[in-house]
């Protein structure tokens, strides 16, 4: 049993920690707000517990793509992920579109290094050999282990894992395997980093603009969201890009600016705080398709109808030393920049760290 020392240290640990630096998610409907406030105070006692969590490195740069296919097209766009000094990949689905996981593997390796961070999600192209000797799966989880990480849940179907500070997941909605908005869910609320990244491959309609159809339901969307985490996604072969979005299932916009504050919900308040934007970048090499649908809500679009070429978006994490910034920009392979924005994470710091 504690001393009424103990206690007392304990009561105003969690009297300091900020109802800010709880991350959660509720329901879209909202009607189990009350079983959430009753769970706040276990969460706090969780995230007390922990650790800070690791800082990401400053000017650490993640691409972005998907969709990339065998030929020239995709070796540029590797080419390009190099020479940009990029520090990871995180790869939005359709790897080859072969079928040939270790020829896939054998590119990648041949331009980024065995050893490279090239972090991937199965897409709708991969799902036949992604499991078993030889699959998709078996590559990635190898690479995983040499870099010394581990993940949980089903790599690159339902998984999540940290790396340099910044907070993965990876899932396949409309690919593989079921429930994975609720996974989005708890994975972030149990998360505390001041990055989170969630990725799949396919499409909601109204979050790309050509040809796709409703593929992953509203809320892996919405769940996303409401934990702020950035959404990466690939399936149509164009680039396009949100404006800060309050409901993606409602495509409302937040700001026009090109500071995109992220938000993650916070379960103590009946709002709904969460704050993100939505992007495609299926430009990673198969091919360049048209635009067929347009919206308020995109701040950048980019297809074969504005002339576009492959390329990928990178992100560059704790730009110039201030944490919680982060410059974007998407490049194609003959280096012309196409979209250029910011993006700032709420700091929350435990103890001895600060809100910036």
């Amino acid at each position: 049993m504690k001393d009424k020392h103990g206690s007392a240290a304990l009561m105003l640990l969690l009297w300091l920690l900020p109802a800010a630096y709880i991350i959660s998610c509720q329901s879209s409907a909202r009607d189990s707000y009350e079983h959430s406030r009753n769970s706040t105070g276990k969460i706090q006692k969780e995230a007390s517990a922990r650790l800070r969590p690791a800082k990401t490195p400053d000017n650490y740069t993640v691409a972005f793509i998907g969709d990339q296919g065998p030929k020239v097209n995709a070796l540029a766009v590797l080419e390009l992920i190099k020479n940009e000094g990029a520090d990871a990949v995180v790869h939005s689905g359709d790897f080859d579109y072969e079928n040939n996981p270790a020829a896939w593997e054998a590119r990648i390796n041949a331009i980024l290094g065995a050893d490279f961070p090239y972090f991937a999600c199965v897409g709708n192209h991969d799902d036949d050999i992604f499991y078993g000797s030889g699959g998709y799966q078996e590559f990635l989880a190898a690479r995983m282990k040499r870099l010394g990480l581990t993940w949980e849940g089903d790599l690159g179907v339902k998984s999540s894992f940290v790396f340099n500070g910044i907070f993965f997941v990876l899932t396949a909605p409309g690919v593989l395997g079921s429930g994975h908005a609720k996974y989005i869910r708890d994975k972030l609320a149990e998360d505390h980093s001041i990055w989170r990244i969630s990725s799949w491959h396919k499409n909601m309609r109204r979050m790309q603009i050509g040809g796709k159809e409703n593929d992953t339901g509203w809320e892996v969307y919405e769940e996303s969201r409401k934990g702020g985490a950035i959404i990466a996604t690939a399936h149509e072969h164009s680039y396009s890009r949100t404006h800060l979005l309050r409901s993606c299932k409602n495509q409302t916009v937040a700001s026009t600016s090109d500071t995109l504050a992220l938000s993650a919900d916070d379960l103590t308040t009946r709002e709904d705080e969460g704050r993100t934007f939505v992007f495609v970048s299926g430009l990673g090499g198969k091919s360049i398709r048209d635009q067929e649908l347009a919206g308020d809500w995109w701040a950048c679009i980019y297809t074969s109808n504005q002339g576009a070429n492959y390329g990928a978006l990178f992100g560059i994490f704790n730009y110039q030393g201030r944490e919680g910034l982060a410059k974007f920009y998407f490049k194609n392979i003959d280096g012309i920049v196409v979209d250029e924005f910011y993006v700032k994470a709420k700091v929350i710091k435990l103890d001895d760290w600060s809100t910036k």
